[in-house]
């Protein structure tokens, strides 16, 4: 559906929605039911984590990882995008995840979620875009001076970042039609990409695909898996490459006041962008892996895997069109996820929910229609992470690198305290009615309690070594979260308005539509 065929009574629903949450039209709903799906394809982005994570599978189990472990990440990340899109079609709403955890729960759950889905999009901000520098350095770094320094990653990270932030200030619709390009330019670049592998590879040693191997530890590979493991193990490991690219899929609920129909579009944007995000990216590895001229010295290759199989077996004219066409995928990856990380914050801050500047995070341009504060502080917060970062070092291993296995970590465990909340809210009086994409109480019980043990094996997964200071800075940050609520938040945080609170909103309702031009 396109916003020209948005009816008024249609219109007027999605207002109803929102202003019965306490909330004012200020964002400008005029994203397609297509553009709230390709957001978050973009910053799933095959291309991107797909890509630039591939070493965590062929330096682990080899090709098995993919071939059989890609379908059993894409399922594992799954359960939760199924599970937020039946919250999520109740309660259409920026900053979904915030929103979800204190209606199903309270203060504090809604509190926690917000926080840590706040950390984890500012920091998967900057790794998608530390990962574009990477790509763009492997790619064309001879070719352009440029080196792997901390100068030069931040220098790039701050530049593509500017880029993305002003293309999110110009307004939504460029922002869409940018993200809707994406979405397309993934699926043609995934298709080509398979067709070129498939096409350089020297033959066709299918059993690849379900070769189980053992390279932790070893000579190249143990730049990604430093610690021999047992071969389960290393197959499990290998689960983080599609359950690291399949995330971010929030997204389509972090633009729900931005997208018409949004009670219906927004689970349907979320749980097709896992779909065929993962269908497209098994067909692309599978591809990938028939091309590699030898497992065991593509496992030496560390996380240079697949620049050295390209450079090996691709044509030097088409490996360069392929080099430029992902690396444009990868910035719009980026793009995407400005967008999400800026309805989050602009989303709480409306409810006071950021310690300082609040009141300006949660100001929208009456020119463009953006969280305009909420944009440029989402991106130098993410620029500024990977500045500091990427400057300390602990225990041998760069902060950052650490602080990245926490994002995950943090991200899903965002997903999943409205998740368990809503096992025990569906049904009774803090979630009466479902929205109109329902698939049953009794199946969501059931992808609820899938991905509270699927967060459990994340956490297990995140915590591995060269990654076990995870542990320390996760249990840390709710410690320090639990400490900040009691001493502080607890009581000057209020939560999103409820009962005789929104009644009591209409009028700031009312004037806050008006002063961005927004006509009921």
């Amino acid at each position: 559906m396109s916003s020209d065929d948005y009816s008024d009574h249609e219109k007027h629903e999605d207002l109803k929605v929102l202003h019965g949450m306490g909330y004012a039209q200020e964002l400008q709903r005029s994203m397609s039911k297509f553009s709230n799906f390709a957001i978050s394809f973009s910053i799933i982005c095959i291309l991107s984590g797909g890509i630039n994570s591939l070493g965590q599978a062929t330096s682990g189990a080899g090709g098995a990882a993919i071939g059989i472990g890609w379908p059993i990440g894409v399922m594992v990340s799954g359960v939760f995008a199924l599970a937020l899109a039946q919250i999520s079609s109740a309660y259409p709403t920026a900053g979904g995840l915030y929103h979800w955890g204190s209606i199903l729960g309270n203060r504090f759950t809604g509190w926690l979620s917000a926080w840590l889905n706040l950390l984890g999009l500012v920091t998967v901000l900057g790794a998608i875009n530390v990962g574009t520098f990477y790509f763009f350095f492997g790619s064309f770094g001879p070719m352009f001076g440029v080196e792997d320094t901390l100068t030069h990653r931040v220098l790039f990270m701050a530049v593509i970042t500017g880029l993305q932030a002003l293309i999110n200030h110009m307004g939504i619709k460029l922002t869409a039609k940018l993200t809707d390009f994406s979405g397309y330019l993934i699926f043609a670049t995934a298709i080509l990409l398979t067709i070129v592998c498939l096409a350089s590879a020297t033959s066709f040693d299918v059993s690849r695909l379900w070769t189980f191997a053992n390279y932790t530890g070893t000579e190249g590979a143990s730049a990604v898996w430093p610690v021999a493991v047992g071969g389960g193990m290393a197959f499990v490991l290998g689960l983080l490459l599609p359950v690291y690219t399949i995330t971010g899929y929030d997204a389509s609920a972090h633009t729900s006041e931005e997208t018409i129909k949004a009670a219906h579009s927004v689970p349907s944007g979320m749980v097709h962008s896992v779909v065929w995000s993962g269908i497209f990216g098994w067909i692309m590895l599978c591809a990938f892996v028939l091309m590699i001229p030898n497992m065991d010295d593509a496992a030496k290759q560390g996380w240079n895997v697949f620049f050295w199989a390209m450079d090996a077996q691709v044509n030097p004219t088409m490996k360069q069109i392929l080099y430029i066409l992902i690396f444009i995928s990868q910035f719009l990856c980026g793009l995407a996820t400005v967008t999400s990380v800026s309805r989050m914050l602009f989303a709480f801050s409306r409810d006071d929910g950021m310690p300082v500047g609040s009141k300006m995070l949660a100001t929208v341009s009456p020119k463009y229609r953006t969280p305009v504060a909420a944009i440029w502080a989402g991106s130098i917060l993410a620029t500024l992470f990977v500045w500091l970062t990427s400057a300390i070092t602990i225990a041998g291993t760069p902060a950052y690198s650490i602080v990245v296995s926490c994002t995950v970590i943090f991200l899903f465990l965002s997903f999943t305290v409205p998740i368990a909340l809503g096992l025990f809210a569906i049904g009774g009086p803090k979630w009466p009615t479902m929205g109109p994409w329902n698939m049953g109480a009794g199946n969501y019980k059931l992808v609820a309690v899938l991905s509270i043990l699927s967060m459990g094996l994340l956490f297990f997964l995140g915590i591995q070594p060269p990654n076990d200071w995870a542990l320390e800075i996760t249990v840390g940050f709710i410690v320090l979260a639990l400490i900040i609520w009691v001493l502080i938040e607890n009581r000057r945080f209020k939560g999103p308005p409820i009962g005789d609170e929104i009644e009591a909103r209409k009028a700031a309702i009312a004037a806050a539509e008006a002063a961005v031009g927004e006509k009921g």
